[in-house]
């Protein structure tokens, strides 16, 4: 354990040796007994470092082991035993349930959206879990087309995903990707828009997403490798063909590179990229020529990112080629080598690009500046360029679905922690904005009874850390109230303020909700994500408790009444911050969790363990092994009291497979010393994501906040 990990714990115990609050609402739980897991030693020796596992026999049942049985049967037991404990809040998730469902708008719309002559929406109805996809032709005052009925597809399975949605260019055909088991592995099925009739074949194993050629008889997709689940080949099917005979017209030999397939919003290429966290290369083809083949658009190079967007008369490049925080370049269309790059937005050391939308004369620039989300608009005929005003202190705005490249108008979301997810038409000619539809929340809500800020904490070498924060008007910082403390942290993903109209059972309850844009994403740049992975990946968790002692510091709450939540990456977080400091939080909920690093690195045969070598590092290397080692939760959990722990997974999941969090509370519970609560929920018929209903998924968030009110000794 280094110096900087010794010195915050240290650092963690001053802080809260010195909060006189004491935890005077202790929860009462029934007494029933924990499952006790039985120990089978297994030992690991690499690097000359022997480790004894006595829960690694948790991995059996994909294997189909000799323990596949026993694995199930533990599970369910601890399933049984969560139940017991959490019984007597069972009428209070029902609660939750029908408060959170009453919020929702049943019986609603998406915005339409316009592609090659038709106008595309979703539409859900009462009581229905799923929605119809549906269109019109020509305007919205023509007949309406349902395209795919998701409620009926869905019957009988108690999980239904499906998606890709993929319209041949004569507009006849339906391509779409189907899971019913949660692993992500989606079965393409093609359907004739004429007949209403499915064609024969379908195409296993697949990221579910179909690419048409111009024919529309042509399309490409991603085929994933059964065992790793890694997107590895990209293939070629001919309709009437068999998908047994579909040709590879693209073989990744990088298993540490995820790939995929697209189209140009031209409709002139389809291009294939192939990446990682540090490299990524591009392959192009005229998409009026798809048995030809694809061609490099510029070679591989170490350290380098690119991808490219199709103008009608050259390509924009985003990379970060000697450019930290990413520039935009440009190349003629025939010559797409790096030596004919020249730039066209410089790279700027204070604003991360990090998206393009292009048009046919305006380009919808998505950027990052002091941790917010921005958007520019650049004209594409005299270069002059302006950015569209929000006026809140935390938000964020995306670009949304513009399906059209030869239109003055981009369609863009916004949402903050106060502010209901609303859809916007701004004209980029003439400035002009339009408010298309924002989520209407059922009950009465309004904006101004919500408060939101951002504050800012210092991490132990200097760092200003942004936290994004809401709660109800009437709130008094005496450090009495309760407050869940969010982040993730990880792979650059930015953890932006957005409303949850769920959430204001929390909010209203007296919680405050805060994020904690710490190390690991990317929300104040490309280095805020470089300083928080690999062998600096231990900055993310230091950062998390400094937020949290922060909060605690501001008299937003205390430690009795401070609460963390995280979920896969944000899991592994959680599990590292309870090791760091577990007397900082009363209360803990990790989600999928991703504790067990070091042994799901070492076993390539683990879905896309190899994937993830340039965000972790790779084991099989001393010192990445050693560093990793010191900080995974599994690998150093010690016999000290813990926070109440509620540890949720799902027995399909593809990314954090179920024998994680398994692991991790069968050990926490042998080793821990105190009465705090550890409570495992394992969704039997779920994955990574959870129910994929639009009601159903509630049902884990009132448990999660029912376990929260529990601890805080609300009970309605």
């Amino acid at each position: 354990m280094d110096k900087k990990w010794n010195y915050m714990i240290i650092i963690g115990a001053m802080a809260i040796a010195c909060s006189d609050m004491k935890n005077t609402h202790r929860a009462i739980w029934p007494q029933a007994d924990a499952p006790i897991a039985d120990k089978k030693a297994y030992t690991r020796i690499i690097h000359g470092d022997t480790v004894t596992d006595d829960y690694y026999w948790m991995n059996d049942y994909f294997k189909k082991g000799p323990d596949s049985a026993n694995v199930i049967h533990y599970l369910e037991e601890e399933n049984t035993y969560t139940a017991s404990m959490m019984k007597d809040t069972e009428s209070l998730q029902e609660k939750l349930f029908l408060e959170m469902k009453g919020r929702i708008k049943e019986k609603d719309e998406s915005v339409p959206y316009l592609k090659n002559g038709y106008y595309y929406y979703t539409k859900t109805e009462e009581g229905k879990q799923y929605y119809k996809y549906c269109r019109k032709k020509g305007n919205l005052d023509a007949a309406e087309e349902v395209l795919l009925d998701i409620d009926a597809l869905a019957e009988g399975y108690s999980y239904y995903a499906a998606g890709g949605f993929s319209i041949s260019p004569d507009n006849k055909l339906l391509a779409f990707g189907v899971d019913t088991i949660s692993r992500r592995e989606y079965t393409i099925y093609i359907k004739n828009l004429e007949t209403g009739e499915l064609y024969p074949e379908k195409i296993d194993r697949t990221e579910g997403e179909a690419v048409w050629a111009n024919d529309s008889k042509t399309f490409f997709y991603t085929a994933k490798n059964p065992v790793t689940l890694l997107s590895e080949k990209i293939k070629r099917h001919t309709l009437g063909a068999s998908a047994k005979s579909d040709a590879v017209v693209y073989d990744e030999k990088d298993n540490s590179n995820y790939i995929g397939v697209e189209k140009s919003k031209n409709g002139r290429y389809i291009m294939i990229y192939s990446g990682g966290t540090l490299s990524s290369e591009v392959f192009i083809l005229d998409a009026d020529m798809p048995n030809a083949a694809f061609k490099s658009f510029q070679p591989r190079r170490k350290d380098v990112l690119y991808s490219v967007t199709a103008l009608a008369d050259r390509f924009l490049i985003l990379t970060n080629d000697q450019a930290k925080n990413f520039k935009v370049a440009q190349c003629p269309l025939d010559k797409t080598a790096k030596a004919y790059w020249t730039d066209f937005i410089p790279h700027r050391a204070d604003v991360l690009v990090s998206g393009l939308d292009e048009f046919k004369d305006f380009l919808a620039v998505a950027e990052r500046k002091n941790g917010l989300t921005q958007m520019a608009i650049r004209s594409l005929e005299d270069d002059t360029q302006h950015y569209l005003d929000f006026g809140e202190a935390a938000y964020t705005v995306y670009p949304s679905v513009n399906e059209e490249y030869d239109t003055q108008v981009v369609r863009y979301g916004y949402t903050s922690l106060v502010t209901p997810s609303s859809t916007f038409d701004y004209n980029m000619k003439t400035k002009e904005k339009q408010l298309r539809k924002q989520q209407q929340v059922l009950g009465g809500y309004d904006a101004k009874d919500y408060v939101t800020e951002r504050q800012f904490a210092t991490a132990t070498d200097g760092t200003r850390i942004p936290i994004s924060l809401v709660y109800k008007k009437g709130f008094k910082k005496n450090g009495q109230a309760p407050l869940l403390l969010y982040a993730y942290g990880s792979y650059g993903s930015s953890m932006d303020p957005a409303f949850s109209s769920a959430r204001l059972s929390l909010l209203d309850r007296g919680f405050v909700y805060a994020i904690a844009h710490i190390r690991g994403g990317e929300e104040m740049g490309r280095q805020w994500y470089e300083d928080g992975k690999m062998m600096k990946k231990k900055n993310t968790f230091t950062d998390f408790v400094d937020c949290g002692q922060f909060l605690v510091k501001e008299q937003f709450t205390s430690s009795a009444h401070l609460y963390a939540q995280g979920g896969s990456a944000g899991g592994l977080l959680m599990g590292a911050v309870i090791n760091l400091a577990p007397s900082l939080w009363n209360g803990v909920i990790a989600q999928v969790p991703f504790v067990d690093v070091v042994n799901t690195m070492l076993d390539e045969t683990i879905p896309l363990t190899t994937n993830e070598y340039d965000e972790w590092g790779n084991p099989n290397e001393a010192a990445a092994y050693t560093y990793m080692k010191s900080y995974s939760p599994y690998e150093n959990i010690e016999p000290k009291e813990y926070p109440n722990l509620l540890v949720t997974t799902g027995l399909h999941d593809s990314q954090v497979q179920y024998f994680e969090p398994a692991k991790w509370v069968a050990k926490l519970r042998a080793t821990k010393k105190g009465k705090q609560v550890v409570l495992l929920k394992t969704d039997m018929d779920y994955g990574h994501g959870g129910a994929s209903g639009r009601f159903d998924y509630l049902k884990d968030v009132a448990l999660n906040y029912a376990f929260l009110f529990k601890l805080e000794g609300i009970s309605e």
